[in-house]
């Protein structure tokens, strides 16, 4: 069974457009655990353009599920992770002005730097997984950054998706494999959806967790967040 985290940073974007504390993001993470979710996820940045550090430590104390925490491993958003402890943090290599996560680790080229990384969340355990775009080549240097897991970029999938599915899959399903071989548990996230999710959880094997976000919060102002989980998690495990 492959579990369903919900990305609640855009509860925040709506939150902070406004001021005050509307929507709250501690009773919306609630709220989806009861709905169904497996997992919230959150991206803090530094800025606090959507989740902010506060968020962060009062969402601790209330998910109850898993907590994944994903962001770029600077030496502040070290110490929040070691400070709250939850069960994965997820490093990304995007700068923290990015807009969004729009390319994967090069694993070769930073394995130092994450191995030291890893080395100091594992020994808190916490457990972690890169985010990595589905090269094989990457995934088995990841492999000897002492990662537990890896998180497929899915962006080019999304992108490929309604031009033709099984190549768009392909990839996906190579690096899935490419990490159970290398002894590394598989998550899969970005602009995955109603649309396309069924088709990638078919497909690629060893899947564990997916983490969705912008398009879950997007549905859910049609159908409903509880509605919404529940169609998303139907896809997710026909």
């Amino acid at each position: 069974m492959t579990k369903l985290s919900v990305n609640i940073n855009k509860i925040a974007t709506l939150r902070n457009a406004r001021g005050g504390n509307v929507p709250d993001v501690v009773q919306t993470a609630i709220a989806c655990e009861r709905f169904g979710a497996q997992g919230i996820t959150v991206h803090p940045r530094p800025d606090g353009r959507h989740i902010r550090y506060s968020d962060v430590r009062q969402l601790r104390k209330q998910v109850k599920t898993e907590f994944n925490i994903e962001g770029y491993p600077t030496d502040d958003f070290i110490e929040l992770v070691l400070e709250v402890k939850p069960e994965q943090v997820t490093l990304v290599p995007d700068p923290p002005e990015a807009l969004t996560s729009n390319a994967g680790w090069d694993t070769t080229k930073h394995r130092d730097f994450l191995r030291h990384t890893v080395e100091r969340f594992k020994s808190a355990n916490i457990r972690v997984s890169i985010f990595i775009g589905p090269d094989v080549e990457m995934i088995e240097a990841a492999s000897k950054t002492g990662t537990d897991r890896v998180e497929l970029y899915t962006e080019p999938y999304a992108l490929d998706y309604p031009k033709n599915r099984l190549a768009a899959v392909s990839p996906f399903m190579a690096a899935a494999e490419a990490a159970n071989k290398f002894g590394l548990g598989v998550n899969a996230g970005h602009d995955l959806s109603l649309e396309n999710l069924e088709w990638f959880a078919k497909n690629v094997p060893h899947l564990e967790e997916v983490s969705i976000g912008h398009a879950l919060i997007c549905d859910a102002l049609w159908y409903g967040l509880e509605n919404t989980i529940q169609m998303y998690l139907r896809k997710l495990n026909p």
